[in-house]
């Protein structure tokens, strides 16, 4: 491979075959090296090409001063993640994900701690993503010789979330949580229930919660349409569902702002009653 642009003695920019840049990682892959020679193959150990422009600049960007042996163990939890999720991640959890371990390594080092005061909601909210951060919690202190707190855990969750998101602007999956918890909150409050968290329907509520929270924080909502002859048909079937979703419609007026469509109504009362169903009053 040629060098098309040196960013440090283990990272170079490449030309792959169709004229597109690329980023190779290697231990002194460009130690006394300058554009346009030449990288053995057998000494490239990644290589990087994020699909969009705006990722692969900020990737750029943010590995050239960053340790390799922390973008290694980054890319391997991606790696893992993608594994473990069988889903698409957004190209941004590389810089996301990359910088977050490197910067809590960096802190930990300093006898910095940051508390994740929504670390249960995580573990509640997003299971599997979670169990990927402990296993990313070993897999630093097996590389690096740190152990860091289980909150470190949680933080790694909400990014792997963040990347499940299908736009390229990642998004505040922290204050995505927090209005989960909320809305979780008023419905467990309003049936005096706790929630069978491996039932499917809850899976399925939550799911469209985080959607939901997505769109409040976004601005995007569903527009009005002529839904008025389903919107009696389901707060008369569902009655106390529907009450329930009137509370929820009330908080969201009061702090976010925003007044809930009939659309948003039928959705969220449909989602209530399976969930309540299940769970038993």
């Amino acid at each position: 491979m040629r060098i098309f642009k040196v960013l440090n003695n283990n990272v170079a920019v490449i030309l792959n075959e169709e004229g597109q840049e690329q980023i190779v990682m290697g231990r002194g892959i460009c130690f006394k090296k300058k554009a346009g020679e030449e990288i053995p193959d057998e000494m490239i150990d990644k290589e990087f090409h994020l699909s969009t422009p705006e990722a692969h600049n900020k990737f750029r960007e943010l590995i050239q001063d960053i340790p390799m042996e922390h973008i290694s163990l980054g890319e391997e939890i991606i790696a893992e993640a993608k594994k473990r999720l069988g889903r698409r991640l957004n190209d941004m959890i590389y810089i996301s994900l990359i910088d977050h371990v490197h910067t809590s390594i960096l802190r930990f080092l300093d006898g910095i701690t940051v508390k994740n005061v929504l670390l249960w909601d995580i573990q509640r909210f997003y299971r599997d993503e979670y169990k990927i951060g402990l296993w990313a919690l070993d897999l630093i202190e097996k590389q690096c010789k740190v152990r860091l707190p289980e909150d470190e855990a949680g933080f790694i969750a909400l990014h792997l979330a963040n990347a499940q998101m299908d736009e390229e602007v990642m998004h505040d999956m922290y204050e995505i949580t927090k209005i989960m918890q909320e809305l979780i909150n008023i419905v467990k409050y309003y049936f005096h229930i706790d929630f069978d968290e491996d039932d499917v329907y809850y899976y399925r509520f939550i799911t469209h919660l985080k959607f939901f929270a997505k769109r409040l924080l976004d601005h995007k909502f569903y527009e009005e349409d002529d839904s008025d002859d389903l919107w009696n048909v389901i707060r008369k079937k569902y009655p106390e569902s529907y009450r329930c979703v009137g509370r929820i419609s009330e908080f969201i007026q009061k702090k976010y702002g925003h007044q809930l469509s009939k659309e948003e109504e039928i959705y969220l009362t449909i989602h209530i009653e399976r969930v309540i169903n299940k769970t038993g009053r």
